[in-house]
């Protein structure tokens, strides 16, 4: 250790001394001890010393430590350093460490207890796991909880922590022997102890095991056994409550299938129905978890239930009550959400013809409980009328409150369904017109009271918003006129009709009517310094701008009159969600105005860019800059005139004028990653939005692409550069065949100057550029395959593919094999582009050879990233790219797999299991049908997610799974 000068010196004592050291404060001698302690717990002495430590040491620290670490060898390191010789007595050490930790600590015995369950899995010698265990331990009450604690783990561990060697049939074998074989047997054992004490009967311990085991065993055997009893009993001891709820839940869960679960149910629902007055006495007592853990019950068996409710709903109605009640006393809203997925579900039976009947028998159920939610979704109450902060400051609570009224908003659109949205809107009506009746004589200029009784039903309307059909005449005209009168001095109020308006955009647009008064509203509220009434209305006025754009045609000029005045105004987003409206209503407006309108609109815009270009000098004013020429990208997306006839675009004509002024602080700022982003963010959607019309910006853009990237090696120019190959490619309308074979050009040095970068750059430093050039190779493959793969560009970008499969991040690994995936197809009959059949001939020819000569690498990399790489999101894709090889080249691809088996480090995959692997392969490929193949996937599947649990990260590299550096000469 690093106190002694002896790295390797693994003893007791520089154990402990390593574990003492971690405690220190001193970062440097801390991190020396961490290190020790890993390479400790991965060496073959960790077994004899962590025995040991657990013989001798009474720490409970180090005991603790000792356990962990004794698991970790059982998981992952015994098939490969303990003999199966040694194995009986590797399982008498751990029993009779059990039998003295028996009495405690806990975590140490649990720790104790996997380690013994893991070993049970493992050891498939051993068939009378459940008889030693219990002999061994005896028969006193220290002796019993760890017993409990063994049975309470051996199914989690089977069934959830399988990190093991064992192949697939032997893992289902063993899973067999351990919990099938054993479940009637560990019943019993179960019903003898909650029998043998009144402290038995309510042992927590006892619940957990019960609960555990109820995966394994039919849960009509316990429902039908005396420890259904010994359950409900638990419910009655707060001891026991908490552990007994939720096994009772776990019943309730496994009876979910209700035609195969009947008898099982009929037994359940009066026990469950039992529970039903303990809610208001747990309320009354205050007794929080008591009232949670009851309530988690009641939707345990709402949830696993709710088919029985819709068929029978006079039969269920007391379990549904019940939720309701839940509900209703839910005072601090600390158990409500528990109900939301049972209610869900309800609505998705009862809103099927099926079910109409149990609708008109619950429908009153849903109309309780929108008035119920309509009270829980006020604000606190507070004695100052004008108190706004509500929450004393405690910003965590006043976040999770908003959270959770939006979980309640998701619930009364649940309601909305099956009451219909007309009966909802009228219980929102009636509380704003309550509200008025009691308080609206005592509003004045400067208080609202009880305003929270009236922004509530505010909150519930916006909710449900998307429910309302545009064409509901019966209740929202009489609730429009009300919004628009919303007092304006308190901003929760003003901010929550706003937050309406915004939400009925579609419905006013069919009610032009009352277009005025509620975008006077929105417009009025620019004018407060509330930053949170600004975004709000700023949203909502992108909304009106967006669904009512035909209705503010005629207000174009004078909107942006009022945009330029309040924009710098407006923080960062809501500058954006102003300029996308009005944006929108320009791109509404004849073709004839366009250039007009955009000269209005954006020249103000330019003049602030290029002020601003002047005088970005510091990082603040470099990204200000940067999100300005985000507004001008909003025009560029909405403003698309309809042309015909080849006639010029007058969109296409303004930009011309803008696009020098875009290029010369591109130039200026080529170092500044943000602005290069938003201006090639800028160039794309021109690209996409006018697609060929922009021809005559075309030279000059791919020259600023080209240079850009060159200097600045950023991935945003090569997402630009992806858009003209896709609008240029030579099978579009209107591209001529020089212009088609310019833009393969351009993209050609893209792509030559990306092979360089990565030749001198490690793949590691390079994973958004890698990203992006590889999205970018999918398009140039699909639009020009007949140029690209018999290019000289073609294998060194074959060979950067398999260099960035060593990464460890998700999207460019993603992109890459994307791309690989959509080249094997050009190796077989059914290519990812069109063409005639002699150039596909050709080009299958040339992707054969290149396979033929480079794919052992290829297959190399992607077994090796799907056995220790590869991010979870890339095994399929991996998983296809073998696959496709096995299709082009079975015998190769064999010999390929078989060579990388070989060379994975040392130890870690039995020679047996190899053969296996390959043999089964073997049979595959000679299988005459399409199931060989997927039999094939199922193969590597298995194999690389069995090696994956095993080998859990590279200890010293990859060995020789390394991939080769990759070096460009072009």
């Amino acid at each position: 250790m690093a106190s002694n000068g002896v790295p390797g010196d693994f003893s007791v004592a520089n154990v402990l001394a390593a574990m003492s050291t971690m405690r220190a404060t001193d970062s440097g001698k801390k991190q020396a001890a961490m290190d020790y302690l890993g390479k400790f717990q991965k060496s073959k002495d960790a077994w004899t010393t962590t025995i040991t430590i657990l013989q001798t040491s009474t720490e409970p620290e180090a005991q603790l430590f000792a356990a962990t670490t004794l698991k970790g060898k059982i998981t992952y390191d015994l098939a490969t350093q303990i003999s199966e010789s040694d194995l009986p007595g590797l399982r008498s050490q751990i029993l009779v460490l059990l039998k003295k930790f028996a009495p405690g600590p806990k975590p140490v015995r649990v720790q104790l207890c996997v380690c013994l369950a893991i070993l049970a899995i493992q050891m498939q010698t051993w068939k009378d796991v459940l008889p030693t265990v219990v002999s061994s331990l005896g028969n006193d009450v220290a002796s019993h909880a760890c017993i409990l604690d063994f049975l309470r783990v051996l199914p989690e561990e089977v069934t959830e922590g399988r990190k093991i060697t064992l192949s697939e049939e032997d893992l289902a074998q063993r899973t067999s022997e351990l919990l099938a074989d054993n479940a009637e047997q560990v019943v019993q054992l179960l019903i003898n102890y909650s029998q043998s004490s009144p402290a038995a009967a309510t042992n927590p311990q006892l619940f957990e095991c019960i609960t555990s085991w109820l995966r394994e065993v039919p849960v009509s055997v316990i429902v039908n056994s005396p420890l259904l009893n010994s359950v409900m009993n638990g419910l009655s001891d707060d001891n026991s409550l908490q552990a007994a709820a939720e096994c009772l839940g776990v019943m309730c869960r496994e009876t979910k299938d209700v035609d195969e679960s009947v008898d099982t149910i009929q037994v359940l629902l009066p026990r469950v129905l039992e529970l039903r007055p303990r809610i208001r006495k747990l309320v009354e007592e205050d007794d929080i978890d008591g009232f949670k853990a009851i309530t988690r019950v009641f939707a345990d068996a709402g949830d696993s239930w709710t088919l029985a409710v819709a068929r029978e709903p006079q039969h269920f109605r007391p379990l549904v009550d019940a939720l309701l009640e839940c509900c209703a006393l839910d005072k601090e809203r600390d158990v409500i959400h528990y109900t939301f997925a049972f209610w869900y579900e309800l609505k998705q039976y009862l809103t099927l013809g099926h079910y109409m009947d149990a609708r008109l028998q619950l429908v009153d159920v849903f109309t309780q409980l929108v008035t119920i939610l309509l009270k829980h979704l006020e604000y606190p109450e507070s004695d100052d009328p004008n108190q706004l902060d509500l929450f004393e400051g405690d910003r965590e609570q006043e976040e999770k409150f908003r959270e959770f009224r939006h979980h309640m908003g998701d619930t009364l659109k649940d309601a909305c369904e099956v009451m219909g949205v007309t009966e909802c809107l009228t219980l929102v009506l009636n509380s704003i017109k309550t509200w008025h009746q009691k308080y609206g004589s005592q509003a004045t200029a400067t208080a609202v009271p009880h305003w929270q009784s009236l922004e509530a039903p505010l909150f519930a309307m916006r909710a449900m918003g998307r429910m309302v059909d545009k064409e509901e005449s019966t209740v929202l005209p009489q609730i429009m006129p009300l919004l628009v009168q919303m007092p304006v001095n308190n901003e929760k109020l003003r901010f929550a009709a706003i937050m309406v308006f915004g939400r009925y955009t579609e419905w006013t647009a069919a009610h032009p009517e009352s277009l005025e008064p509620q975008f006077q509203y929105i417009v009025a509220s620019f004018q407060t310094e509330s930053q949170e009434i600004l975004r709000a209305a700023a949203q909502a006025f992108k909304y009106f701008c967006v669904d009512c754009k035909d209705l503010l045609g005629p207000q174009v000029s004078q909107l942006q009159v009022f945009y330029d005045q309040i924009l710098d105004k407006l923080p960062e987003a809501s500058k954006e969600e102003m300029t996308e409206g009005v944006a929108t209503v320009v791109g509404a407006q004849k073709a004839e105005d366009v250039y007009r309108l955009l000269k209005v609109y954006c020249d103000p815009l330019v003049q602030r860019l290029m002020v601003k270009a002047n005088n970005a000098t510091d990082e603040k004013a470099k990204l200000d800059l940067a999100d300005h020429i985000n507004l001008l990208t909003h025009f560029a997306q909405q403003v698309i005139p309809y042309v015909t006839g080849g006639a010029p675009n007058p969109a296409v004509k303004y930009w011309e004028e803008v696009f020098p002024i875009l290029s010369t602080i591109l130039g200026n700022f080529i170092d500044f990653v943000p602005i290069c982003e938003r201006v090639c963010r800028c160039w794309r959607f021109m690209i996409i939005s006018y697609r060929t019309a922009m021809s005559p910006l075309l030279p000059a853009l791919a020259d600023n692409l080209a240079q850009g990237f060159a200097r600045s090696k950023q991935g945003c120019f090569l997402w630009a550069t992806s858009a003209i190959l896709r609008e240029f490619s030579e099978d579009r309308e209107h591209v001529d065949e020089g212009t088609a074979e310019n833009i393969y050009m351009f993209f050609e040095a893209q792509a030559t100057n990306m092979l360089r970068m990565m030749s001198e750059v490690l793949p590691i430093d390079l994973p958004d550029v890698i990203e992006d050039f590889y999205r970018l190779l999918i398009d140039a493959l699909l639009y020009y395959p007949h140029k690209l793969i018999p290019s000289p560009l073609f294998t060194p970008i074959f060979q950067a593919a398999i260099s960035a499969l060593t990464l460890e991040k998700q999207e460019p690994v993603s992109a890459a094999l994307h791309y690989l995936r959509d080249l094997l197809t050009y190796g077989g009959n059914n290519p990812a582009g069109s063409g005639d059949h002699q150039a596909n001939a050709q080009l299958r020819q040339i992707v054969r050879q290149l396979l033929t000569t480079h794919g052992e690498a290829l297959v190399k990399q992607t077994l090796a990233g799907m056995m220790i790489t590869f991010p979870r999101d890339c095994f399929a894709d991996g998983s296809a790219v073998v696959l496709s090889m096995f299709e082009l080249l079975p015998t190769e691809t064999t010999t390929w797999v078989e060579r990388t088996i070989q060379i994975l480090p040392a130890g870690t995959v039995a020679p047996a299991e190899a053969n296996r692997l390959l043999t089964k392969i073997r049979e595959r490929l000679q299988s005459q049908d399409s199931s060989g193949l997927r039999g094939l996937r199922s193969l590597l599947q298995d194999f690389t997610n069995t090696y994956r649990r095993r080998y859990v990260a590279p200890r010293d590299g990859l060995g020789q799974l390394e991939a080769a550096r990759f070096h460009f000469a072009g």
